[in-house]
């Protein structure tokens, strides 16, 4: 896809890796359409941009379908036409045990993580087929394809977007419409803030901020697969490494994970 002139969505532009992807796009000739929960980070987003006339913000909670719904409505009335949509959007889980995880905290990250990517695919896709060209991106994770300890339910929702993807992607074959599918590794954003996740487990991750991926890169990495019109692409050293050794063995591959990262974080969320 050419991103100039193209007219693009992106959820979760209010903060991380989507305020990134606002700015990059918007620098490449994009109109950009930030849609956020936090109308306060939209705004930051909105400043940071130089109150750019090709931003447009929406707050949205996508985990409500009939507001996804709506909003679609909305926006390709107001905008004239849609080209694009970058599903970034998400949050995890507390770093516990599944037998420990209630319910509503498993709701909660499914609701947006799974379903608000798919309301936003489904509200706008029937629209995105009228376009001469046109592209859905949407942000899995590398524990969408391999266990984390004290990330079931996170894991889950993740692997759901990875194969709903991956099916719509056999689905639009031969249409205009390009599918990508993305595994990020990790990234040194606020999701953890974002996610009700203890004062103790963001203090282990700050730590380990330098081996992360900058959420300027993520994103310029993501948008070159959007431009190069990528299925399926990993962004990260520890992603393509996992996704290999994952493929390789994937007895040795969880254990690795666990001898690495399970204990520690177990540790640091007591």
């Amino acid at each position: 896809m050419k991103i100039v002139d193209k007219s693009i969505i992106v959820t979760g532009g209010g903060n991380g890796v989507g305020r990134e992807l606002v700015l990059q796009l918007l620098s490449k000739g994009a109109k950009v359409i930030a849609v956020d929960i936090n109308e306060t980070a939209l705004q930051e987003t909105f400043r940071i941009s130089g109150e750019n006339k090709k931003l447009i913000i929406r707050s949205l909670d996508i985990s409500k379908a009939e507001e996804v719904f709506n909003f679609a409505d909305e926006i390709i009335s107001y905008v004239g036409y849609i080209d694009g949509i970058i599903n970034n959007a998400g949050i995890i889980q507390p770093f516990i045990d599944l037998k420990d995880l209630k319910l509503e905290q498993i709701y909660k990250v499914m609701n947006v993580n799974f379903y608000g990517t798919l309301y936003m695919t489904k509200a706008f896709l029937n629209h995105l087929l009228t376009r001469p060209e046109a592209n859905i991106v949407n942000i899995a994770s590398m524990g969408g394809f391999f266990p984390f300890p004290g990330q079931c339910a996170y894991g889950a929702s993740k692997a759901a977007v990875k194969l709903m993807t991956e099916g719509l992607y056999s689905e639009l074959l031969g249409t205009k419409v390009r599918v990508s599918i993305v595994f990020p590794g990790g990234i040194a954003t606020d999701i953890m803030k974002n996610s009700d996740i203890s004062n103790n487990a963001q203090a282990a991750a700050d730590q380990n901020v330098k081996l992360l991926l900058s959420p300027y890169d993520a994103a310029f990495k993501i948008i070159r697969g959007m431009e190069k019109n990528k299925y399926r692409f990993f962004i990260g050293k520890d992603s393509k490494f996992m996704n290999l050794l994952y493929s390789l063995n994937p007895s040795f591959a969880t254990r690795i994970v666990k001898k690495a990262f399970g204990a520690k974080l177990y540790e640091q969320t007591k």
